[in-house]
């Protein structure tokens, strides 16, 4: 899974998260696109997912982009524990999605093979998403 090799700091603070995406908005490399319709912290296992379900359907034909990356890191507590004594330790790593990012971009198949491979890995994510195409 996605995660990164080293950060300047190890744990962060939770965020707010408000606002439509200003980078990362329209498609810049391929010709197919899974446009995020709200907002939501989408984890590296689930960016993970999507990914396969996307690779497995296009049979490993054409290119897929993954135009997210989970940079930021979540902690928690162990169940059962009382208040106090610090933070949590990292479980796992998420990446913050507003409404207009692209999160995966394809090239190379059918339009019907696209479409098809989008709405399977739309099914994975947490969040509404939308197909977008090159020329929309």
């Amino acid at each position: 899974m996605l995660s990164p090799s080293r950060t300047k700091f190890r744990k962060s603070f939770k965020g707010r998260m408000k606002g439509i995406a200003s980078l990362g908005h329209r498609l810049s490399f391929g010709s197919y696109g899974l446009k995020a319709v709200e907002s939501a912290r989408v984890t590296a296992a689930q960016i993970e997912a999507a990914r396969r379900a996307i690779t497995r359907c296009m049979r490993r034909v054409g290119k897929v982009w993954i135009r997210v990356y989970p940079d930021l890191p979540v902690t928690q507590k162990p169940a059962e524990v009382r208040m106090g004594s610090g933070k949590g330790g990292v479980e796992y790593w998420a990446c913050r999605v507003y409404p207009g990012t692209i999160m995966f971009e394809m090239d190379g198949v059918d339009a019907s093979i696209a479409h098809k491979a989008l709405v399977l890995a739309s099914a994975k994510l947490p969040i509404l998403t939308k197909i977008v195409t090159r020329g929309e």
